[in-house]
């Protein structure tokens, strides 16, 4: 201090007058009131303060993120250890700093050079153990104070110029939502319902109408809502009873009401199961297919089947029942929404349609492909429809086909099956087994595709020919469909030429075809890179998932993970009860045929591109750094307003992005009124669960090529 000089500490006799000691003893009594005023507020020390307020600001930081201490690792690829016991730790040194400071300060009334020797000892203690305590710590504990500081700006005392001028973007980039005029209403589905692309097609004989016509410049409009739209009813009563005035739509009842596929009850709707070759119920019908082939195995051999041409798909929506998951599609036709109906009932459904171009699926994938009075012309033109059944369906897997050419003998019928004996012959499919079912008074016919290519080798006639070998039966956007059948793969080490593992085993176990040689999509070898994967999401959906996200799983029934990679997250989700659409994009690795390996399903998609589902169709939406990505080609805007149609009121999104990214999202969420549920940063990546509401804006937008 500035008058240690003067004290005694070298033990000599002073030669001062008495008057200079008083003067002494003065200054000293005011020295040490001043420094008692000043130490009695340690966030204005000079030399301790700067560490104490900021073990500060992290401790009160992280606490106002505590639900997410366990899981904040979730957001990185690698596993995440002791958060918690990190908090405590600073929590800890506060307040021993604090204690360490407070009895100094009493000490100094005794004199001012113990004060200096006793302040100086406790500031060496204190960098002492700050440096051990920086030396036992972790890198990555270290980088989460961190994170958990910077990206929590609210507590900080000043802003930033960062802060400053992102918050005036904000206010001069107002989203400008509209509701769509569009004459599809309620149910407008942009790719399905741009009617100035259809008013121009040349021919509609191949249900080219029927097909994706995509606008150039996708709408940002959001979809009006029903008039009376209410929560959907839960799963498993869903399946049997919806709302009317949810999917305001009588014809179909008034069609095919005596065939039990939808009756109108007041304000329900009301689905008793059955269909045009199940009158009697989906249940019954099943177990037919089981009892006229055992090998079928439904839930065991059998676990991802296609169903062609599906009405209200009570057979997929029954095969839960069974462990089954069936891929059911319709187009949008004078079948007034079907798929529509499906969805709303909690069934997985897509609106597509066998016309011009190969289904959004790989090859060699579906265990099974059922069609019942599905209305499909497969014996046409070379057989061109069948054979592009033939690409997705397993070697060693069943085509089911129940239609009155199976067991009713008018002159059309018997045309008909003669035609698809023949075709079937050529194709090298057996014919298993044709049974009856006497209660529906109904009969299927059950063919199998081959496992070996000796059949095709041995044929006398080329026809339907082999695909040339530059024919890659898994390209399929927007592929013209081919008259040709690939041959079936004879490598052991091949895909398609081994039957997966029954299920649920296939669930868990890398597929046999993926080889440590070959490098996974995160780095590691393949097999590897799965197991991690399922690993990570496991972890993911059990700490954060379930329960710090505020969402009631019992009312999440249809899922959409919107950039799927092996499936992990929908595998993770196996004990609730609901389904995943596991979609993959365009632009990332192909990695749909483990999906289905794993007895999952899914699609290929483009998202600058409306999807082909009716509106509010989903319960929740999981896109993990997908945003960041489409946002390289096209509109966050329009994927936004994508997600708004598919999503249901009350339904979740769940974003994991990079922060920018995260922000980007959170202010057309907020632009949107929809609630903000959980919105958390670590290491540059951010986690955002929104929450769609019932807001529609009142001004509209007429979108000019969905108007008749």
């Amino acid at each position: 201090m500035a008058q240690g000089k003067y004290s005694r500490v070298d033990g000599k006799k002073s030669s001062c007058s008495t008057a200079t000691i008083v003067v002494v003893v003065g200054f000293c009594l005011v020295g040490v009131w001043m420094f008692m005023s000043s130490s009695a507020f340690p966030g204005q020390s000079t030399d301790l303060p700067a560490v104490t307020n900021k073990q500060k600001e992290v401790s009160t930081r992280s606490s106002s993120n505590s639900q997410f201490e366990d899981n904040s690792g979730d957001l990185a690829s690698d596993d995440q250890e002791n958060t918690n016991s990190d908090t405590n730790e600073v929590v800890e040194s506060n307040s021993g700093d604090d204690s360490n400071t407070t009895e100094s300060n009493g000490s100094d009334k005794n004199s001012n050079s113990d004060t200096s020797e006793s302040e100086k000892n406790n500031n060496d203690s204190n960098q002492s153990e700050t440096e051990k305590k920086d030396e036992d710590k972790k890198p990555e504990e270290d980088l989460s104070s961190e994170i958990l500081k910077e990206t929590n700006a609210q507590n900080r005392a000043f802003s930033t110029q960062a802060d400053e001028s992102a918050s005036e973007k904000k206010s001069q980039n107002v989203y400008n939502w509209k509701t769509c005029n569009v004459t599809a209403g309620p149910d407008y589905i942009p790719c399905l319902d741009n009617l100035e692309a259809i008013r121009h097609l040349h021919g509609r004989s191949h249900y080219e109408h029927r097909e994706r016509h995509c606008p150039e410049d996708p709408p940002t409009c959001l979809v009006p809502l029903p008039v009376g739209y209410k929560t959907p009813i839960k799963w498993p009563r869903s399946r049997e009873q919806i709302w009317y005035s949810n999917v305001p739509h009588t014809k179909l009842a008034e069609v095919k009401g005596h065939q039990n596929w939808v009756k109108v009850s007041g304000e329900y709707l009301t689905f008793p199961g059955g269909g045009t070759q199940f009158k009697n119920g989906a249940l019954h019908y099943i177990d037919f297919i089981q009892d006229s082939l055992a090998d079928i195995a439904w839930g065991k051999r059998t676990r991802v089947i296609l169903d062609v041409g599906c009405g209200v798909a009570s057979f997929g929506g029954y095969l839960f029942e069974r462990d089954v998951i069936a891929m059911s599609f319709a187009p949008k036709d004078e079948h007034e929404a079907q798929v529509q109906f499906a969805l709303e009932r909690g069934i997985p459904a897509i609106s597509a349609v066998m016309g011009t171009q190969r289904l959004p699926f790989p090859s060699k994938i579906f265990d099974v492909v059922h069609c019942a009075r599905c209305r499909v012309p497969w014996h046409i033109e070379g057989g061109k429809l069948l054979l592009e059944l033939n690409r997705v369906l397993r070697p060693g897997g069943y085509f089911v086909w129940s239609a009155t050419p199976v067991y009713r003998n008018t002159s059309e019928d018997v045309g008909i099956w003669e035609a698809m004996s023949k075709l079937t012959k050529a194709m090298c499919w057996e014919l298993v087994v044709i049974n009856n079912d006497k209660l529906n008074e109904v009969g299927a016919a059950i063919y199998r595709k081959p496992m070996t290519n000796e059949c095709y080798e041995n044929r006398q006639q080329n026809d339907p020919p082999l695909c040339e070998s530059k024919d890659d039966p898994d390209a399929v956007w927007k592929v013209q469909l081919e008259s040709c059948m690939h041959k079936v793969p004879v490598d052991e080490s091949a895909r398609g030429s081994k039957w997966p593992e029954t299920w649920p085993q296939r669930l868990e176990s890398p597929p046999y075809w993926l080889k440590t040689s070959e490098v996974g999509v995160y780095g590691k070898p393949a097999p590897e890179d799965f197991t991690s994967d399922y690993d990570h999401w496991k972890r993911v959906v059990s700490k954060s998932y379930l329960n710090g996200l505020g969402i009631d799983w019992s009312s999440v029934r249809n899922v959409m993970d919107m950039r799927s990679i092996y499936g992990g997250f929908a595998a993770a989700l196996r004990d609730l009860k609901v389904w995943v659409m596991n979609v993959v994009p365009l632009d990332s690795p192909d990695t749909l045929p483990i999906i289905y390996e794993r007895g999952l399903f899914g699609i290929y998609h483009n998202w600058c591109e409306s999807f082909s589902t009716y509106p509010r169709s989903y319960d929740l939406l999981h896109a993990d750094h997908l945003f960041s990505d489409v946002k390289k080609r096209c509109k966050l805007q329009s994927l936004m307003a994508e997600v708004d149609r598919m999503l249901r009121p009350e339904g979740k999104l769940i974003v994991r992005d990079n922060v920018e990214t995260i922000a980007e999202v959170e202010d057309m969420a907020k632009s949107l009124n929809w609630k903000i549920k959980t919105s958390y940063s670590k290491d540059k990546e951010g986690l955002l669960c929104v929450e769609k509401t019932l807001w529609r804006p009142t001004e509209v937008e007429t979108v000019p090529y969905a108007i008749e």
